[in-house]
């Protein structure tokens, strides 16, 4: 079979929020087969055995038949290449270590071009996995070798320069898990959970009430063990040192054997433990230098080291650490031993995925001081059955959080809110944590700041412990109620009908109900009467701004369904989500949306978000509007001029369904058979000049703010006093 032309790829769009294909990120891709159009899977010579050859997980994917096998069997029974592509992108994602399920491809107007989308929880790594894919499906076309191994350690990669680490990445997905949202807000490990005034946040396993008075003293190992004795934590005592000679004059002052370690590192680095010789803590010294600017020699204290994390005060994790070591034949070397017998340990990786490190003997000058205090080197050749000891520290990898005495438990927590730190990691010495420190001689070595969590998620052995859920319950304490952690009064208002004036006078209202309000929308981006920015703002950046301002106790964000197709929405769930109009359908052309019933996938995704405790309102006197109705997870709220319309009367006899209109020249708020008259229509007018506002739009709003629970009276109020005339710009970065 001749040559098939490559796959083009004509747009590829990152959707950043919620959009017409799901509520997460996902990766848009615009594919033209051209002539693959003619070529569905199970017509092309040898493609299903080759991609199976390659990608044999594939077998796992349900795809549409719902069950494991599922894939394949539409690649059997033949499927065309975009739907392929879609899969075979999500397994590469898969075998990343990004798991990745979600995944669609529909066609177009156009013939043989087609919409493809993933779950994209990054835009770089998922453009990676696209151009990794690509290469491998038009290479299983044409039968022309690839290199799978090489694709998914390229899109690995990207995923270790890109995405969050695990200590940062497992506090996300617990605050998710609780309907708490984020943002990140750089290409490292600082993220924000929750909006605006209820955000917190946290950079890796440090959280915004983590004082930098405590990270100083916990970087300054002599003065945190000064803090820790004078309240009655055991230590051993040790003194800093500023030469080799140094170091071994104070060794006999403290006694042998001692530690050598620096005296502002953290998390193991540059320590030395058990040295008896004056050459070994000569020889330590340089080891530790590097590693900080002072050396502290200490007491060396018999036993395991235990690393147990506290956490607002209580102990949620404990690891021990183990004697790393190889056993001689009397015919390998030792570089030759640490490969069989510890590299090659699955648990070992370079990658912090990893719960073990690899040992490099090139470079760890702790191994080669380890190796030489045993008259050994790398090429040497250990007798049969030697044990030769590798590393005394540095792999506190094994769970032993249930057995943590509660006199232990008690001394680490001192310990933490002593040197002040709302999270630490501390480092303990003991022969058995199952009992009193006192009773064994053990004592605490290290405190720090920023632990790393991944011993706690992946231990070597034992079970993983919950401590992303921990960090997440001290940052959003349950019983401040887990439907609004993190969350501000949010609306949304999608359409064009009227949209800036629904946003503007929600804005207001909630202005007056006491909330700093930030406004993101077509005639700019305001902090309460402060215009920011006098443009066009109805868009993805703007909103974003809003949210992560720590002022902001309420939002409004207007969202065009350009701005949906283009970006998503800029928020996960709102409180109130208004829907005005399905208008505009001839202007979106470029998102192949020709039909009303297009627009009406758009435009339910506003509905889409709606909290359960929130509700959608509804223009009820457009029926495609009212038919979202079902699709709200909360309540509903329908509002037209005409209050006799049936589905307004329907709505108010199922569940007391709420609604706003104008009856006898009155604005009227009924729930169920009960009606409040709001006031006159004549009446509700806006500001000093007595503004008459679009009937429409004026009872949108009325409708989302009764929906937000704003009085009535307050209500009638806000509209009259609410000036439809901009203030000027204040000139100033929101």
């Amino acid at each position: 079979m001749a040559k098939l032309n490559d796959i083009q790829l004509l747009r590829i769009n990152y959707l950043r929020g919620p959009n017409i294909w799901t509520y997460r990120p996902v990766l848009e891709v615009w594919l033209d087969l051209g002539e693959l159009e003619e070529y569905p899977s199970h017509t092309l010579p040898g493609f299903n055995e080759r991609l199976t050859a390659w990608l044999p997980a594939l077998v796992e994917h349900h795809c549409g038949v719902g069950e494991r096998g599922g894939f394949l069997q539409r690649l059997q029974e033949g499927t065309w290449c975009g739907h392929v592509l879609e899969h075979i992108v999500i397994e590469l994602l898969n075998l990343a270590g990004m798991p990745t399920g979600f995944g669609q491809t529909r066609s177009t107007s156009q013939r043989g071009v087609y919409r493809m989308v993933f779950r994209a929880r990054d835009e770089s790594v998922a453009r990676v996995a696209l151009a990794q894919g690509h290469a491998l499906i038009m290479a299983a076309i044409n039968d022309e070798p690839f290199d799978v191994q090489a694709a998914v350690a390229r899109v690995r990669t990207e995923v270790d320069d890109q995405y969050l680490g695990p200590s940062t990445a497992c506090i996300v997905t617990a605050a998710t898990d609780r309907g708490i949202p984020h943002i990140r807000l750089n290409d490292g490990n600082l993220v924000q959970l929750g909006y605006g005034a209820r955000q917190r946040r946290i950079w890796t396993a440090e959280t915004e009430y983590t004082s930098a008075i405590a990270e100083g003293i916990a970087s300054d190992k002599d003065l945190t063990k000064s803090l820790l004795k004078s309240c009655g934590v055991p230590i051993p005592e040790g003194q800093v040192v500023h030469s080799p000679e140094e170091a071994w004059e104070a060794a006999q002052d403290i006694g042998l054997p001692v530690v050598v370690k620096p005296s502002d590192g953290n998390h193991g680095r540059g320590v030395t433990l058990d040295l008896r010789k004056r050459d070994d803590i000569e020889a330590a010294y340089h080891v530790a230098y590097p590693e900080g600017s002072d050396v502290m020699v200490e007491r060396f204290i018999p036993g395991d080291e235990h690393r147990l994390l506290v956490v607002d005060g209580k102990v949620v994790a404990a690891a021990r650490g183990e004697l790393v070591t190889i056993t001689g034949n009397g015919r390998a070397t030792v570089r030759e031993l640490i490969d069989t017998q510890l590299n090659s340990d699955p648990r070992r990786g370079y990658e912090e995925e990893y719960p073990l490190e690899i040992i490099d003997l090139a470079t760890d000058t702790k191994v080669q001081l380890e190796l030489k205090r045993q008259e050994l080197d790398a090429d040497s050749v250990p007798a049969a059955g030697r044990q030769v000891v590798v590393q005394r520290n540095g792999n506190v990898a094994v769970d032993c959080t249930d057995d943590v005495h509660p006199e232990v438990a008690y001394i680490a927590q001192l310990a933490a809110r002593v040197v002040g730190l709302d999270i630490a990691g501390i480092d303990m010495v003991a022969r058995d944590i199952s009992k009193p420190l006192h009773t064994q001689g053990g004592a605490i070595v290290e405190v720090n700041a920023g632990p790393g969590l991944l011993m706690h998620l992946k231990p070597a052995v034992g079970a993983p412990r919950p401590v992303g859920q921990a960090i997440a319950e001290h940052l959003f304490p349950s019983e401040d109620g887990d439907g609004q952690a993190g969350r501000i009064p949010l609306v949304g208002v999608a359409g064009t009908r009227g949209t800036s004036t629904v946003a503007r006078v929600v804005a207001w209202l909630l202005h007056l109900s006491g909330h700093h309000t930030g406004l993101a929308c077509s005639e700019g981006l305001f902090l309460d009467r402060r215009c920011v920015e006098a443009s066009d703002c109805a868009h993805w950046e703007a909103a974003h701004r809003l949210l992560m301002n720590k002022m902001v106790q309420a939002a409004v964000i207007e969202s065009s369904a350009r701005t949906i197709l283009r970006d998503g929405l800029a928020y996960d769930r709102c409180q109130v989500g208004v829907v005005t109009d399905m208008d505009g359908v001839e202007s979106l052309a470029e998102f192949d949306v020709h039909e009303q019933d297009q627009m009406t996938k758009v435009m339910r995704t506003q509905v889409d978000v709606v909290l359960a405790e929130g509700a959608a309102v509804l223009h009820a006197a457009i029926p495609q509007v009212a038919d979202l109705a079902p699709l709200s997870d909360g309540d509903v709220v329908l509002y037209a001029q005409d209050g006799t319309l049936p589905v307004i009367a329907d709505h108010r006899a199922k569940d007391n369904g709420r609604a706003v209109f104008v009856k006898n020249g009155r604005v009227v708020l009924a729930t169920g058979s009960a009606e409040h008259v709001l006031g006159s229509l004549a009446d509700l007018t806006f500001g000093r000049n007595a503004v008459v506002p679009d009937t429409d739009a004026l009872l949108a709003a009325i409708g989302a703010c009764w929906a937000l629970d704003i009085a009535p009276d307050l209500i009638g109020a806000g509209i009259k006093t609410f000036e439809p005339d901009l203030p000027a710009p204040a000139g100033l970065p929101l």
